[in-house]
Formats: C-alpha cells, structure tokens, sequence
C-alpha cells in the first residue's frame, strides 16, 4: 500500500514532503513563509499579554484612571495641570465606559498599541529596506523590553510610539510620491495626535526636520522635499491643530515652580556621562548596567554605534533610509541627555518611542552584512536578542504575592464600618484608591513642616486630581471609631511618626514596598 503523503496548506500534493513531525515542521514553515507578518504579531502579543495583571497598578498608572474618570470638559482643564496633554486620557475614559476599569482591560490600551507599533515598524523596514530586514526589524521590535514594558502600563508611552512610527511612515511614502497630498494629511494628523499624546513629540519634528534637510544636501541626487510649500503647509497645519492647548502649555510652563514643589517635576537624578550608556542598557535589559564590569558597560554603546555605523556606510539608497533612523533614534537621545546637565529629563518611559528605533538599525546593519560577512551578522543578530532576552526576563521578574494590591485586599478584609484609612504620600494614594472597595474615601496626610508651613499640594500636577477634604493635618483630628489604618512605605523614615499619645498599633501586614498598619486610639 502506497505511504499517504503530506499535503501543504495550499491543498496540491507534495511528492517528496518527510512523514511525521518534519512534515508538520515544514507545512508551518511555508506558512510563516507565506504569512510572515502572523508569527511576528502573535509574539509580540504573546509577551506583552505575559503577566499583564501581574503588577499592581503604581501611582503613575494611579493618576491616569483618576484623570479618567472626570467628564471630557473636565479632562482638559485638569490635564493643563498635570504634566502630560489630555488624548491618552480622553481615550482611556472612552476604553473605560466601554471595557470597564479591570486591570486587565486598562492595561489593554497600552498592548494594543504596542502590538499594532510592531506592525508599523515593519512596515517602515519594508518601505526603507529588504524584505529580509523588515523580518528581522519586526522580530527584535516584538521582544524589545522597553516597549514590552511600557505596553503593560496604564500610560501613554505605548501610544506615543504608534503615532511617531505612523507619521514617520507617511513621511516616506510622501518624500516618494511628494505630488501626492493625502500624505502629508495623514502626517499632519498622527504628528498632531502624537503632540496631544506628549510634549516629547517635539523631538521626533526635529528628527524629520533635519532628516529632510541631510537629503537635500547628500552628494549626487538631491532630493529638495524641504523647499517644497506642502511639506511647510503641513508643519503649519500641526501647529494650528495644537493651537487650543498652546495656552495650556504655556500657563504649565509658568508654574514650574508649583510642579517642582508637588515632586511632579525635579524628581530627577542629575546626570552624568554614565547616564548615556545607563540609559541603554536599561532599554534593552530593563536595569541601568551600573553593577556591570566597566568594559561590558561601555561596549554596549560602542557596539550600537557600530552596527549604526554599518547601516549607514552601506546604504546605497537615494532615500537614506538608515539616516532617517538613525537621527530618530539618535537624535532624541542625545539632545535630552544634554539638556539634563541643565534641568534633568532624562527618563527611560519619555524617550521609549525613540528607542523603537534600536532593533530597527541593528536589521539593517544584518540585513546588509549578511551578504559578505554572514557569520558576523548571525553574531550580531544573536547577541542582540540575547540581550533582548535577558530584559524580557527582568521585565517578568514578577512576584503577585507581594504587590500593594495585597495588602489593599488585607485591609479590605478586616476593615469596620467607621475605620479611617490615611495614606503617607500621593503616590502611595493614587495606588490605593485602585484598590480600595471600602465605603470610607482613603486620606493623604499632609502634617504642617518644621516651619509650620503646609505640606498640602497645589493645584498642579498631582495635586489638581484630588480634592481638598482629601488631606488631613493632624492625626488626632480624625473622627472615628477609634481605628485608623495607615498605609505607607516600608523603607526609610517612618512618616507618621510620632503617634499620639496613647495610640498603639494592633496589627500589621506588609507587601509591594508598603504597610498598613491598623492604629487603635484611646
């Protein structure tokens, strides 16, 4: 009797097709062939959706759903106090009325996006590069740890990303078919989108703009798109569209001073010349490297500048493709990372859509070693995602036993009708109100400083989401039963102390960096 033979997905017989597990083997391997774009988005999917309610919701995720909840009206005027422009909080009260306030649900509107990037930046790869590259730029941008990361918070850096890598896409096909309008209608709106997402937006303007002016100058075929009145049209349109929240911006900006003094701002480190390849490392591993051997720090830099190097040298392209990349993702970096000797902003989450760029440069330089240099390139390639690898591992690092949400639930649990509940600081209170399922609203304590001035936060920043009868001065003010719980950090000074006198603590429970500590007064 004739073997039964194997037959392909597309329904022909295969004469020569292996029996058993190679057959199958080889079946999935014509279809990611012929659907190579699937695979690349189920893996992205499948690690941004990893452990997606495995952390508690932090102070910053905390202040987005607070935001949320006020009407749209109140979303603008409350967000021109706060640090970061209204769409990503007009979009997550609209996720909201739609898919509830689980944490499932929420954190979903940061994996979507992150997951639809990946999509983009391939498509991005294969408009700038070969085919062979845009497979590689999507399979390093799918484990990328700094976009897992922030594609698994209730913030806006997921978002932020899809919009720039969206415009800067619409920027290549109109720098191609510059005679073509509706390109530059797609770019105005996603810059315009990206602006209403995050100031930072301004960074990747910068990027397009110098990135038009290289093109123009390049020996041989110039390409003149910066001369051109659509491309001026454009940037013009952008700014009108952001008029309605310019004076928002501007009165922010001239209340630094409030924001400084709530902790809004200010909170950051200096920075130092370590900061730069700090900044790195933690894109890739989800930690700074600063208890790295000296030279492993340093060589991770210097091996990025390298591979940039390379994509750059053997870009025969008249469109520059890698330059346009490399000054998104150059760029961005090193102007914050010298701006922070001034006033530091160096932070890893702000400039995360740029890092978008990394996995996308290192395809290139693979892509284009691979004919010359194969070994070297599969080095490369490897190492990269051994990197990558070692992030998304610190990145699920994980423990669900001890989160703040669990000692939330502990108080839930032996919480009596008349308790007060009083939090140390803001952050450990937009935490817990996520949480909180009893009938009493939890405080912020806010006792007067050593000079007598009052510790009560401004109406900027934080401080706009919370409402006056929020703060309590005095512990031995509050009328209750007898029972307080306060909930506050587990490191450093106690900030409570020193309790009233005859105040004694009954019970304590610990998780997620925090206590509750349940107080009986006389």
């Amino acid at each position: 009797m004739e073997a039964r033979r194997e037959m392909p997905l597309g329904g022909t017989q295969e004469p020569h097709a292996a029996p058993g597990v190679w057959a199958t083997v080889q079946r999935w391997l014509r279809w990611a062939q012929e659907h190579w774009l699937l695979p690349i988005l189920a893996l992205a999917a499948l690690v941004r959706f990893y452990d997606l309610t495995a952390a508690a919701i932090w102070g910053d995720e905390g202040s987005s759903l607070l935001l949320s909840q006020f009407s749209l009206s109140g979303i603008w005027l409350h967000a021109a106090h706060d640090v970061h422009p209204p769409l990503y909080f007009f979009l997550l009260h609209g996720w909201i009325g739609l898919f509830g306030d689980g944490i499932f649900s929420i954190r979903c509107l940061s994996a979507v996006p992150g997951i639809v990037t990946v999509w983009l930046g391939v498509w991005l790869m294969d408009l700038l590069a070969t085919r062979r590259a845009a497979l590689l730029a999507g399979f390093l941008l799918a484990l990328l740890p700094t976009a897992v990361r922030y594609s698994q918070e209730v913030r806006m850096y997921s978002l932020l990303g899809l919009w720039l890598i969206g415009a800067t896409i619409a920027l290549v096909y109109w720098i191609r078919r510059p005679h073509r309008p509706r390109y530059l209608v797609a770019y105005a709106l996603l810059m315009t989108a990206a602006f209403y997402t995050h100031y930072f937006t301004a960074l990747c303007v910068l990027c397009h703009w110098l990135y038009l002016g290289l093109i123009r100058v390049q020996p041989g075929y110039r390409l003149r798109h910066i001369q051109r009145p659509g491309w001026w049209l454009a940037n013009a349109a952008i700014v009108l569209l952001f008029l309605p929240w310019l004076p928002s911006l501007v009165d922010l900006l001239r209340h630094m001073d409030q924001l400084r003094a709530n902790g809004d701002v200010g909170w950051e480190l200096p920075v130092t010349l370590s900061s730069l390849p700090s900044m790195l490392w933690s894109f890739l591993i989800q930690d700074d490297g600063e208890t790295l051997p000296a030279l492993l720090f340093i060589a991770l830099p210097l091996a990025l500048l390298v591979i940039a190097g390379v994509a750059l040298a053997r870009d025969r392209s008249v469109f520059r493709g890698s330059a346009l990349l490399v000054i998104y993702t150059a760029l961005p970096l090193l102007l914050v990372f010298g701006v922070s000797f001034i006033t530091p902003v160096f932070i890893e989450r702000y400039l995360t859509a740029y890092a978008l760029g990394l996995p996308m440069i290192v395809a290139l330089a693979v892509d284009r070693l691979y004919s010359s240099a194969r070994l070297v390139a599969l080095a490369v390639l490897l190492l990269f995602i051994g990197v990558e690898l070692v992030g998304l591992k610190n990145n699920a690092t994980v423990d669900p036993q001890d989160q703040i949400n669990v000692m939330v639930d502990y108080v839930n649990q032996h919480f009596v009708s008349g308790d007060r509940i009083v939090t140390s600081d803001m952050l450990w209170y937009l935490s817990y109100v996520y949480y909180n399922r009893t009938d009493t609203r939890p405080l912020l304590y806010t006792p007067p400083s050593a000079s007598g001035a009052s510790t009560r936060p401004n109406a900027y920043g934080f401080g706009t989401l919370v409402t006056e009868d929020t703060y309590v001065d005095s512990l031995d003010r509050l009328a209750n039963n007898g029972r307080v719980w306060l909930i506050g950090a587990v490191d450093g000074p106690d900030e409570f102390a020193p309790l009233p006198a005859g105040w004694h603590r009954v019970s304590e429970t610990r998780a997620g960096g925090a206590y509750a500590r349940l107080i009986v007064r006389p």
